[in-house]
């Protein structure tokens, strides 16, 4: 049973899981990080220990869970001494065969959700994906898991990538999207707070019916004359006017079969 973890990486994602562990009754013996003050600031959050020198983490907790960009996990992990530790990655794109060269007892323990230190969120309604080298360690990460989430999932590396980069879509493409519509609407002097409850409704949608069902607006019913329009209006603005030329055939392409 886990009941200690060493917790390398101090950023949004291990933030908001230092937090719950925590609140699940998990003991965080220490706080990783290469910048002092990020080490400090989450460790104060937690009531623990921190280290900025790689030398001096603490290997003896149950888990060691490294929350950390991809390139520099891969540095980090060449750098310790692991051998017969438990520990887990949290990277939604790395396989799990990144840890097998460094401690026989190794796994994943990914959260699928989009983090950030200034806002906290219920991980209870948090999708945690879970992968051991064997199925002991499965289950341990498994059951350190249900005390954070309701929502656990066993998937190999090659589906916890596709959801990954499904995320990316849907989150980090769609949030950039709200960046562009807001621009759009600023430089007309529009509050972009009109936009929210059609931001929501559309979110809305797809919890209840298929994205494919849920599509609507000129694109898919390659309505020439309102795009046609649209274009002209972003004239003055090449790079949005290709996004919006680009998405737009993609969304007909999909549609153009009904």
């Amino acid at each position: 049973m886990i009941q200690s973890v060493t917790l390398v990486g101090a950023g949004n994602l291990a933030t908001r899981l230092g937090s719950a562990l925590k609140q699940a009754g998990i003991e965080i013996l220490q706080v990783y990080s290469r910048t002092e003050e990020s080490a400090k600031t989450l460790a104060q959050i937690l009531g623990t220990g921190y280290t900025a020198n790689v030398d001096d983490i603490t290997l003896s907790a149950d888990l060691t869970i490294f929350a950390l960009k991809d390139d520099i996990l891969e540095n980090l992990l060449s750098r310790l001494d692991l051998q017969g530790k438990l520990i887990a990655h949290t990277a939604g794109s790395l396989p799990m065969s990144v840890l097998a060269g460094h401690s026989e007892k190794h796994g994943v323990f990914y959260p699928l959700q989009t983090f950030s230190k200034q806002r906290e969120v219920d991980f209870k309604e948090i999708p945690i994906c879970i992968e051991g080298a064997n199925a002991e360690i499965e289950d341990e990460l498994s059951e350190l898991a249900a005390k954070l989430s309701g929502k656990v999932e066993r998937i190999t590396s090659d589906q916890r990538q596709s959801l990954h980069l499904a995320a990316v879509f849907v989150c980090n493409f769609v949030n950039h999207f709200y960046y562009l519509g807001h621009e759009v609407v600023q430089k007309y002097g529009v509050d972009f707070e009109l936009l929210k409850p059609l931001i929501q409704e559309t979110a809305g949608k797809v919890m209840e019916i298929d994205p494919f069902e849920a599509q609507t607006g000129p694109a898919k019913r390659f309505d020439e004359t309102i795009i046609n329009k649209h274009l002209k209006f972003l004239s003055d603005q090449p790079e949005l006017k290709e996004i919006y030329s680009f998405v737009s055939r993609s969304i007909f392409d999909a549609h153009k079969s009904e």
